[in-house]
C-alpha cells in the first residue's frame, strides 16, 4: 500500500498558518507529500523547502484571484496537488494548512486504509473534527461547526475537490462512498493573534465575496473580536498533537471565556432537538458505508 499526502498553501507566514505542523503531523504515514505552493507575499516557498524530508514534492502555482464565488480557487488549488500524485499511489491523504492530526490517531488511520484498500466501492475515509476557537483551550460546541469531513480519498482522478475545498465529489457530481473512522482532524483556523485573525478575515472573505459585500460586512478594525462571534464553546481537556506543541508554547495573546455565558441560537437548539429524536439535519456531502 502506498500513500501520498497532499495540500496547498499561500501566504502561510503572513496569516500564521501552521502548514509545517500540518504536513509533519501525517508525514510518517505518507510515502510522498505533494504541496501546491501559490505565489506568495512572504517566504512561504522557503518555509516549505525548509522541511527536512525528501518526501516533499513542491508544485509552484499562481492563484486565480478572479474566482471569488464560493471560495472556488481553494478547490482549484487542491485539485492541482491531487492531480500531481502519481498513479502508483493507492490513497491520498488531504490536510489543509490549519489542520493537524494527533500522532495517536495515525495507527488508526493507516489500519483503516489497509482494511479498505481492496474494497473498491469505498472512495474515502471520514474523519471527526475538533474546531479550536480563540485559544488552544476551547473548542466550538454548537452545531454550526461541521462535525465530519473526508480527508483520505482513493487516488482516483475522477475525484475532485468540491466547492470551497471542504470536501470531495467524483465523476458527474456524485457523492463519495466513505467509511467513518475514529480519528480526529484538529482544526486550528480560528486560533490566532487577534490582529492576524482580522487580517486573515479581510483577506479570506475576498475568496468568497465581491468588494461591495466586503465593504458592508467586514468591519475595519485592527483586532478580530472573538467574543462577538461565540455562541457556545467548551473547554478542551485533551492533549494536542506533538507537532503543535512549540507553536502553542509561543502563544502571545490571552483568551479566556466563561462557558456559563454560552448562548445557543433558537435555530441551533431546534437542530439539536431534532437530532436527539432521530432527525439529523446535518449537511452531509458523502454516503456513509459500513
Amino acid at each position: 500500500m502506498k500513500v501520498a499526502g497532499f495540500s496547498f498553501v499561500r501566504n502561510a507566514l503572513k496569516y500564521d498558518y501552521p502548514i509545517v505542523e500540518a504536513i509533519q503531523s501525517i508525514l510518517s504515514i505518507c510515502d510522498i507529500f505533494v504541496i501546491a505552493v501559490g505565489k506568495s507575499e512572504d517566504e512561504t516557498l522557503s518555509l516549505i523547502r525548509s522541511i527536512n524530508s525528501d518526501k516533499i514534492k513542491i508544485i509552484e502555482t499562481v492563484w486565480d484571484d478572479s474566482l471569488r464565488e464560493g471560495g472556488r480557487v481553494l478547490a482549484v488549488e487542491t485539485d492541482k496537488a491531487f492531480q500531481a500524485i502519481p498513479e502508483e499511489y493507492d490513497w491520498a491523504f488531504y490536510i489543509q494548512g490549519d489542520e493537524v492530526v494527533h500522532e495517536e490517531d495515525l495507527p488508526v488511520i493507516r489500519a483503516a486504509m489497509e482494511k479498505n484498500l481492496n474494497r473498491k466501492e469505498i472512495d474515502g475515509l471520514l474523519f471527526k473534527y475538533r474546531h479550536f476557537f480563540g485559544s488552544y483551550d476551547y473548542v466550538g460546541s454548537s452545531l454550526r461547526w461541521y462535525l465530519n469531513e473526508i480527508r483520505v480519498v482513493r487516488n482516483n482522478k475522477s475525484i475532485y475537490s468540491f466547492r470551497d475545498a471542504q470536501g470531495f465529489r467524483k465523476g458527474n457530481d456524485k457523492m463519495l462512498n466513505v467509511v467513518a473512522i475514529p480519528a480526529y482532524i484538529n482544526h486550528y483556523g480560528w486560533v490566532k493573534d487577534p490582529r492576524v485573525m482580522q487580517a486573515k478575515q479581510e483577506h479570506f472573505h475576498k475568496l468568497w465575496h465581491n468588494d461591495e459585500w466586503m465593504e458592508e460586512n467586514i468591519p475595519k478594525v485592527e483586532e478580530f473580536d472573538y467574543f462577538s462571534n461565540i455562541d457556545t464553546l467548551k473547554r478542551f481537556t485533551g492533549s494536542h498533537p506533538k507537532a503543535m506543541q512549540e507553536r502553542i508554547d509561543k502563544v502571545n495573546w490571552k483568551f479566556d471565556y466563561d462557558i456559563s455565558f454560552n448562548r445557543e441560537s433558537l435555530k441551533q437548539k431546534a437542530k439539536r432537538l431534532l437530532k436527539k429524536i432521530g432527525w439529523d439535519t446535518t449537511y452531509r456531502n458523502y454516503i456513509l458505508k459500513k
